[in-house]
Formats: structure tokens, sequence, C-alpha cells
């Protein structure tokens, strides 16, 4: 303003500083042939044993405000893959993942915070073994983009660690050291790309 008149000020973009450019609101896709979800283990106290999910299926809904937005994800349990099948028949068996009583493994959101730039606390519950507790996913959002196809892209990793005595899964053998053969957390990786719905 000056002299009481009114100035135009043109069109003003707001745009979250640092971080990529947040996905349009609406339905995007979960695509699980360029998406994984992967387990790793403490295994004799000294290695690991790493897994990963191969079926999965969910959908993201950005909402506006980005915070409003919701996560939904099923995952085949019986998928689960350490690329040993005595390894992986164990796990389906009750010991474990116990498949035959819980074929799914669920994940749905509760809530999403900023963290600065492009890390998020994703909070949801997560339902194992017929067990709900809750999670948080600290979440890093890597970008939208064009694919091959015509299609539009977004792309999040995220990551959190369960214990497994929280699902009931206690299944586990001492070794003569005293060392437990398989650790008692969990560490899970998740790299997502999902695609936007017309």
């Amino acid at each position: 303003m000056h002299d009481g008149t009114a100035a135009t000020l043109g069109e003003v973009e707001l745009r979250r500083a640092g971080g990529a450019d947040l996905p349009a609101p609406g339905l995007w896709r979960i695509d699980p042939v360029h998406s994984s979800i992967q387990v790793t283990a403490k295994h004799l106290g000294i290695s690991s044993i790493h897994g990963r999910f191969n079926e999965f299926a969910g959908e993201v809904r950005i909402g506006n405000p980005v915070e409003s937005s919701a996560v939904d994800v099923q995952i085949v349990a019986a998928s689960i893959d350490t690329a040993n099948g005595m390894r992986d028949d164990h796990l389906r068996n009750p010991d474990f993942l116990d498949v035959e009583r819980h074929p799914e493994i669920t994940f749905r959101s509760t809530g999403l915070r900023p963290r600065g730039s492009d890390r998020w606390d994703l909070d949801g519950e997560l339902t194992l073994c017929g067990l709900t507790r809750p999670v948080r996913l600290d979440t890093r959002f890597a970008g939208v983009g064009p694919d091959p196809w015509g299609g539009t892209r977004a792309s999040a990793t995220a990551t959190t660690q369960l214990r497994r005595e929280d699902f009931a899964m206690t299944f586990n053998q001492a070794l003569q050291t005293g060392i437990a053969a398989i650790g008692t957390t969990l560490k899970v990786e998740i790299d997502i790309q999902a695609v936007r719905e017309d």
C-alpha cells in the first residue's frame, strides 16, 4: 500500500522449505514391482539375516494439507523370502508368522508429521500375528516424477524397529555361550514407488 492505494503482488506460491516437491493430493497406488519391504534380524549375535516380503499391495491417499494423508498396506505373510527354503518354512509356522492363522500383515496410518526437510514421522497401527501395535516409521520422501509409461510416480523410504515379543514371536534358541540365536528386534526397511491414479 502506498498513499492509501492497494498494490497487486501477482501470484504468490508457497512451498515447503527444503526437500523434494510433495505429491499432489489424491490416490496413489503402491507399485510392488518397483517397491520392497525388507526385514533384518540379528543372528548368533554377530551377523544378520535378511528377508523380504514378495507379495504386498497398498495405497497412499495424499490429503490437503499433506498431514491429513493416509496409508493402507496389506502384506501376504507367507511371501517371506530369506533365500533359504527351510528357514522360510520355519518362519511361516506358529513359531514365527503363523501364516495359517494370520495370512495377512497390515499397516494403517494414524498420523503424519513433518520432521524437517524431506523427513516425516508416519504413525500407524501394524497388525502382525493377529496382534495390533502402534508403530512409527521414520519416513524420507524422495520426490515425484514422470515414468516411461505416461504415469506419475512418487517415491519414499521408511525404516522402523520392531520388538518380536510385542507380536508374540518369542521363539528362540540359546547357544552354549548364552547368546540368543535370533535377535529380539527386527529392522524393517521400506522402499516404495506409488503411481498416481487418474
